[in-house]
């Protein structure tokens, strides 16, 4: 099978693939993975997502490091191939979604049955496949950590990128007033058609002016949940924003600066920041976990939310699918589609 291995750390930008500096090599010939045990399920892969922390780990710069080779990749979708003895929810043929640690960058994946979630009739496939990640962050960070409630104020910063667009929609769902913070003008018109309830283009608007005097119209005191991918400058001039017992949402850091949180201001207005690392919540809160892709995966089938795919490359393409992620070219998500014929039996 066709799959993509990372046999070094570096820059997977660097074209073409087969150059030896780049550290990505696409192996027609890799052997397509065995079923690990009775509960084991063989799934043909459709899409999968690509993800800012894919880019940090190929570079070497994730908070997991992964021994060398490995098969890049997280959530993914696509079909059953072949069941192990023991599942039994689950048949070939069935379209499901997940996440792995690594691997997804394949034709194949192996999973065990608990690890895979049936995809709705009414749901794109491609589009469940890049659901998992982005959406279940938000949902974990806005309703079980933040318990975000109908009439309060979000600030998204970030919001055209995967989990900022999910975070905006999940805060309509919510019933909050949702304001987007993002750069340029096709991201910020993406957000405006989004649902969002105001949109300022960082790249030339005094942000902190803005929403004050969106709060001020609206008769608001200010911003009691700050959803922040970002880090940096930005959430620093956020801080401003906050109201007494408001809660600040660590996501990542795109900017590459980590935020000082002053610890006397969050003493003083009673704010509450919660670190949020939603992969570790398949191990601590296996149950909030579940619940984080399966209640998207059902507003996808009703049309409460949806996932914009901003770029769609090939297996082949992979260094051009992480140069729109680094180049922050990205409204919504970025998608590998592994499509390619296989033969495999389903009896395994």
């Amino acid at each position: 099978m066709e799959a993509l291995v990372c046999k070094k750390l570096g820059d997977p930008t660097l074209q073409p693939l087969s150059s030896p500096d780049s550290p990505l090599f696409l192996d027609d010939n890799h052997p397509i993975p065995k079923l690990k045990g009775p509960t084991s399920v063989l799934v043909r892969v459709k899409a999968t997502s690509l993800n800012y922390a894919n880019y940090l780990q190929i570079l070497g710069k994730y908070q997991e490091k992964f021994p060398l080779p490995f098969i890049p990749g997280s959530d993914y979708s696509g079909v059953v191939e072949a069941v192990g003895p023991g599942v039994s929810g689950l048949g070939v043929g069935d379209r499901v979604c997940s996440i792995a640690s690594v691997g997804s960058f394949a034709r194949f994946i192996v999973a065990d049955e608990k690890e895979l979630f049936k995809v709705p009739e009414g749901c794109d496939l491609v589009a469940a496949g890049a659901l998992p990640v982005v959406f279940g962050t938000s949902y974990v960070a806005l309703i079980n950590r933040a318990q975000l409630r109908s009439g309060q104020v979000l600030l998204v910063l970030g919001a055209a990128g995967g989990v900022g667009i999910s975070a905006v929609q999940i805060g309509k769902v919510c019933g909050a007033t949702v304001i987007a913070i993002a750069r340029g003008a096709e991201k910020t018109q993406y957000l405006r058609s989004s649902g969002a309830d105001h949109v300022i283009d960082a790249s030339n608007e005094n942000v902190t002016a803005s929403v004050k005097e969106f709060l001020k119209a609206k008769k608001l005191k200010g911003v009691d949940v700050l959803y922040d991918p970002v880090g940096g400058k930005l959430a620093k001039e956020s801080l401003k924003l906050l109201n007494w017992g408001a809660q600040i949402l660590v996501i990542g850091f795109a900017s590459g600066e980590v935020p000082v949180i002053p610890a006397n201001i969050a003493l003083v207005k009673n704010w509450t920041v919660h670190g949020l690392y939603w992969g570790s919540h398949r191990q601590h809160q296996p149950d909030v976990f579940i619940n984080s892709i399966k209640d998207p995966l059902s507003w996808l089938a009703k049309g409460s939310i949806k996932v914009n795919i901003s770029h769609s490359f090939t297996l082949q393409e992979a260094n051009l699918a992480f140069t729109a992620i680094k180049d922050r070219k990205v409204i919504g998500k970025v998608m590998v589609i592994c499509d390619g014929s296989g033969n495999v039996s389903s009896k395994m």
